[in-house]
């Protein structure tokens, strides 16, 4: 899948959340990269890292806490079609995907995540 379909997949994923939690994301950048940083296509792990939230979760952000940046999340695109044999299995683990990084966004664990 081209970049820029892959970004748009994941743009329309963002647009379709419900109100209460679009209104709620704040200073939020969403990204696409191939591969997580170490990784090449060369050297695949055993389990891929399909997305990843790099920031502080809403329920830790304090008005006293000093910014570091804004937060974002990233996907990405090299591993996620490595995981699927179809563009809408692309598509769906795009959508998979961020609705579990934006999930940690708003504070929730890996527990909580398993089956969303």
């Amino acid at each position: 899948m081209e970049r820029e379909e892959f970004a748009k997949v994941m743009q329309t994923v963002l647009d379709s959340l419900p109100e209460e939690f679009r209104s709620r994301i704040c200073n939020v950048a969403a990204l696409v990269e191939d591969f997580p940083p170490g990784q090449t296509l060369s050297s695949r792990p055993k389990k891929l890292l399909l997305g990843l939230f790099h920031g502080v979760p809403m329920t830790r952000k304090s008005v006293f806490g000093l910014s570091s940046g804004p937060d974002y999340v990233v996907l990405y695109q090299k591993n996620i079609e490595a995981v699927c044999s179809s563009a809408a299995e692309i598509q769906e683990q795009i959508r998979r995907t961020v609705i579990h990084e934006f999930g940690h966004y708003f504070g929730m664990d890996e527990a909580q995540l398993k089956n969303v």
